[in-house]
């Protein structure tokens, strides 16, 4: 039997009032794959995501993730499946006054009762996992920092320890190079490219930096105004392709 996918949607569309953001979007997301998704402000990329994370519901079509139909699930099992979904946030979502490992350790409130995520706000709880994943991205010597001493980049290695610590089978990353200089860019797409291979999780990524859809993913899905405008791998994507995604309409 066919393995099931981590991701898939049928002729999905959500509309906000009259604004579509996406539009009869069909898309299918195998484990293992590492996927970009580009194409210009407005395109639907974020709400693609969200889609993908279970936190936006389509207007229409048909969303299934890891097998199962979030709109026919109860809210609990909906949180479970949405446990196995990690997400970076473009804005990072840490809590600056706190500490590092506070910041990571809510990977694991999904998973952790009222009263234990309470504890660990006076006593960090689960120190070793929050050192291993911190080890993973290159900054365990900033476990106890206050999170706000930390430059761009080193949050952005939060918000990613953060994931590990919830260990999703899919990672979904929202620009996660937009607030970092050219110099971490890189360093930061080597790193999720590198952990999800070594972690075996699935990538999907939205990207404005196009040098790093080709270098970093193995498929490319361009999107303008809410449609799909292909879907290939990377080595099937031309420059032409390119040009048209962002050609701008007079």
């Amino acid at each position: 039997m066919q393995p099931l996918p981590i991701f898939e949607l049928r002729r999905v569309t959500v509309r906000y009032g009259a604004l579509t953001a996406l539009q009869d979007v069909s898309l299918r997301i195998e484990a293992g794959e590492r996927v970009a998704l580009i194409g210009p402000s407005g395109a639907g990329k974020s709400t693609l995501l969200g889609v993908l994370n279970g936190s936006i519901a389509p207007t229409s079509g048909e969303v299934r993730l890891l097998g199962q139909n979030p709109a026919r699930l109860s809210a609990r099992a909906l949180r479970h499946v949405q446990r196995q979904i990690g997400t970076i946030y473009q804005q990072f979502n840490l809590v600056p006054n706190l500490s590092v490992i506070h910041n990571v350790n809510a990977g694991h409130l999904g998973r952790w009762s009222l009263a234990k995520a309470v504890l660990s706000l006076v006593v960090p709880l689960e120190r070793e996992a929050a050192v291993r994943a911190l080890e993973n991205v290159g900054i365990a010597d900033k476990l106890y920092e206050r999170t706000a001493n930390l430059s761009g980049g080193q949050q952005q290695r939060v918000a990613i320890a953060r994931v590990l610590v919830q260990n999703p089978v899919a990672i979904l990353a929202d620009e996660p190079i937009s607030s970092v200089d050219p110099e971490r860019s890189r360093e930061i797409m080597t790193l999720l490219r590198a952990l999800c291979d070594r972690f075996d999780k699935t990538l999907v990524v939205s990207l404005h930096a196009l040098e790093y859809a080709y270098s970093h993913c193995d498929r490319i899905v361009g999107l303008r105004e809410g449609r799909v405008q292909f879907d290939l791998p990377t080595d099937q994507v031309t420059p032409a392709m390119m040009e048209a995604l962002y050609r701008i309409r007079a």
